[in-house]
C-alpha cells in the first residue's frame, strides 16, 4: 500500500509514526496532564520538539534552557499552529478534556537524552497560577 494510515485515540502519548530520523506521536488529554497532576518538568537535549493543537486546548508551559528550570511562563496553543520548543528548554504541558496535539520529535529522543525534574512546590504553584491567568473563563 502506498500509503499508512495510524491514529491513537487512547488518553496520553503514543508515537504513531516512526521513519528514519523522525517520529510523529498523538497526545491526549489525561488525568496525569491535569494541571493539578503535573510534578515534573523535561528537555531533550538532542532536538527539538514541535506541537500542533488538533483539538480542544493545550497550554504549553516553558521554563527557559538552564541546568534547573527557570521561571515558568505559559503559552496557549493555537490549533494548526506550529510551536517548536527548542532543544535544551524546560517544558511540560497541560490538556482539556477532549483535547489533541500532534508532536513531531527526533525518533530517537527518549529517557536517556530527555532529563526530567520533580518540580518544587513553588513550581507547582506558579504553574497553577500560569494556568489560571490564561485559562479561558
Amino acid at each position: 500500500m502506498d500509503i499508512e494510515i495510524k491514529e491513537y485515540n487512547e488518553p496520553g502519548y503514543a508515537p504513531v509514526i516512526d521513519y528514519e530520523s523522525w517520529r510523529v506521536a498523538v497526545l491526549n488529554a489525561c488525568e496525569e496532564l491535569y494541571v493539578p497532576n503535573l510534578k515534573t518538568m523535561q528537555k531533550h537535549t538532542l532536538s527539538d520538539e514541535v506541537f500542533v493543537l488538533l483539538k480542544g486546548e493545550c497550554f504549553l508551559f516553558t521554563a527557559g534552557g538552564g541546568e534547573r528550570p527557570g521561571e515558568i511562563q505559559a503559552t496557549v496553543l493555537k490549533p494548526y499552529k506550529c510551536y517548536n520548543v527548542k532543544k535544551g528548554v524546560w517544558h511540560t504541558h497541560t490538556l482539556t478534556d477532549g483535547s489533541s496535539v500532534l508532536i513531531v520529535e527526533n525518533r530517537n529522543t527518549g529517557d536517556d537524552n530527555s532529563p526530567t525534574v520533580r518540580l518544587t512546590e513553588e513550581m507547582c504553584k506558579r504553574l497553577l497560577v500560569c494556568y489560571n491567568e490564561i485559562e479561558p473563563k
